[in-house]
């Protein structure tokens, strides 16, 4: 394991909180947005877009291994990445009655995104902390590590 190797992993968090909140940007950039892209010649409202993230590496067993003192390969995390960008097809477009709308169908409903700004707020407020937290390990760990230069003086 490298002495960098805590700031590694911060700094994979730090990317991936960062990708986070500007999908959240988007998503709340994108509330209004009718035309998004076209489907069989239709257009279609924009989609809400969520940011899946996994870990990098690191199975329970082995952590659990390396702490027992029992595999003498270390096998500490690697930090997160971002697995995909996917849209959420699940929550339906809202309909809202505007019948001067140019995208109204022949009833007066508009398609609007599945964009709920209540719930981008709170994701938004959420990878700001994360980005936050980390942001406090990561000069936690600059300290330490200055702190070790300071040693041989």
């Amino acid at each position: 394991m490298s002495i960098f190797h805590g700031m590694n992993t911060t700094a994979s968090a730090l990317t991936a909180q960062r990708l986070r909140m500007d999908v959240i940007s988007s998503n709340m950039a994108n509330v209004d947005t009718t035309r998004a892209k076209q489907v069989n010649g239709e257009w279609v409202p924009y989609q809400r877009k969520s940011v899946t993230l996994s870990a990098q590496e690191g199975q329970f067993s082995k952590f659990l291994n390396v702490a027992m003192g029992s595999n003498s390969k270390s096998a500490v995390g690697n930090g997160v990445k971002v697995t995909e960008i996917k849209d959420d097809t699940e929550t339906p477009f809202k309909l809202v009655y505007d019948p001067t709308h140019p995208d109204a169908n022949e009833d007066g409903y508009v398609n609007m995104p599945n964009v709920d700004p209540l719930k981008e707020m709170v994701d938004l407020m959420s990878a700001t902390r994360s980005y936050e937290a980390n942001v406090t390990v990561f000069n936690a760990n600059k300290a330490m590590l200055t702190k070790a230069l300071e040693i041989g003086k």
